[in-house]
């Protein structure tokens, strides 16, 4: 066990210990058989979460099934973040403790009491449980509770041959993390649903390897779009965040992300999907072209992948009446696509995921993620351009939403007026 494992367990030792004061506090009127009851559950859970702690640390949970290690993890993830609401009440009350210990003691005319606040303890308490009781419905409620958003997006000069266009967009299913197959049928129905014309899926297939994926083939394949279904690669399909049992740079590691890398391309093919890398497609609907592009991944941020060559995925739509771009990460359009490439209409992404975390009333949305991402979900115009960010199908991390629910859009094409 190296240093470094041992000062995280004794930090996290000292955050129990700490909130443990607010169970203490507020056990402290009853008798003492309660009091001994509530300490020793509270310090009985705590030793189960660090037995199971210790177990992933060591890699035990790794052999275990996919649903057991998911509830682990989702378990320890909710343990922890709920004491820091009480932590942080805690800091208050001690704080107000010791301003008061300090006037006691340049000014002890009048002793002023520095107990500890059982009304704060209680407070601290209540406000674990809010984290508490929401993500842990995020994960039961909302992880597979699909949710329709739909647009029209109005492009200049559009023909009217071309008008009333539906395409509907999917992205970042990460199907390493699901656990269920029969609410994936319920997200393919709604998508079938609406009839359209394109389907556009705009990457994260996975979350490290192509073997995620193949439990859903059989359900995804049957995702239908009168003119086609295509899709692009996200920053998790390259497989860059595995371990791959090789160490970065070795000829080992690079054969067998290859390797990955042809089977992924394989999945998109055995789903009738066309995948676009650094290239088009022209389709001829009611006698105009409409160009479908799609790119390799591309993010203003150094620690994703800059591989889109966009010249070679524009190359021969130069006389399109429409161009739909499809670019996984949304930074590429402030970057690259408006500034040089103004004859795109629609460009679709994903990759935000909405934080899975946030806010969304009629006339107002708030998440982490608009403090990362200029254009974050939803539909974003600039001059003759627009950009639509879906908010994901599935989850990564967190096996869960609040707020920010899972997203088939419904994008209709519309001409300017």
């Amino acid at each position: 066990m190296n240093i470094r494992l041992l000062i995280f367990l004794a930090i996290l030792l000292a955050l129990d210990i700490y909130a443990f004061q607010a169970i203490r506090s507020w056990l402290s009127p009853y008798k003492p058989a309660v009091r001994k009851l509530g300490f020793t559950i509270y310090w009985g859970i705590s030793l189960v979460a660090f037995t199971l702690l210790l177990l992933n640390v060591f890699e035990v949970v790794d052999d275990w099934g996919k649903t057991a290690k998911l509830f682990v993890r989702v378990g320890l993830f909710l343990f922890w973040i709920c004491k820091l609401p009480i932590i942080i009440l805690l800091g208050v009350d001690d704080l107000r403790r010791g301003v008061t210990w300090v006037i006691n003691k340049v000014s002890p005319v009048s002793e002023r009491d520095t107990s500890r606040s059982r009304f704060l303890s209680m407070a601290g308490l209540v406000a674990g449980g809010v984290p508490l009781t929401m993500l842990t419905y995020g994960v039961v409620r909302n992880a597979y509770r699909y949710r329709r958003f739909a647009e029209d997006i109005e492009i200049r000069d559009l023909p009217a041959g071309l008008e009333g266009l539906k395409v509907v967009q999917i992205s970042d299913m990460h199907s390493g993390s699901w656990t269920q197959s029969e609410p994936l049928k319920a997200a393919v129905e709604m998508i079938n649903a609406e009839n359209p014309d394109i389907v556009c899926f705009t990457g994260d297939l996975v979350n490290n390897i192509a073997t995620e994926m193949l439990p859903y083939v059989d359900i995804f394949k049957q995702v239908k779009g009168k003119y086609g279904v295509y899709s692009i690669l996200g920053n998790h399909d390259y497989g860059d965040y595995y371990d791959w049992g090789h160490p970065r740079g070795s000829a080992e590691r690079e054969a067998a992300q290859e390797a990955n890398m042809q089977q992924l391309y394989q999945i998109h093919a055995d789903l009738g999907w066309d995948l676009l890398r650094d290239e088009n497609r022209l389709l001829d609907i009611n006698g105009h072209k409409l160009g479908i592009l799609g790119v390799e991944n591309w993010g203003s941020a150094f620690r994703f992948p800059r591989k889109a060559d966009l010249a070679k995925a524009t190359a021969g739509t130069e006389n399109c009446d429409c161009k739909i771009l499809l670019s996984h990460d949304p930074t590429h359009w402030d970057a690259k696509i408006r500034p040089g490439y103004p004859d795109i209409d629609l460009t679709l992404s994903g990759h935000t995921h909405g934080f899975q975390f946030g806010v969304e009333i009629p006339g107002f949305k708030w998440s982490p993620a608009q403090y990362l991402y200029k254009q974050w979900a939803g539909l974003y115009t600039e001059g003759n351009q627009s950009l639509y960010v879906n908010r994901g199908l599935g989850f990564l991390g967190y096996p869960g939403r609040v707020g920010i629910l899972p997203e088939v859009t419904v994008l209709t094409l519309r001409r300017a007026v």
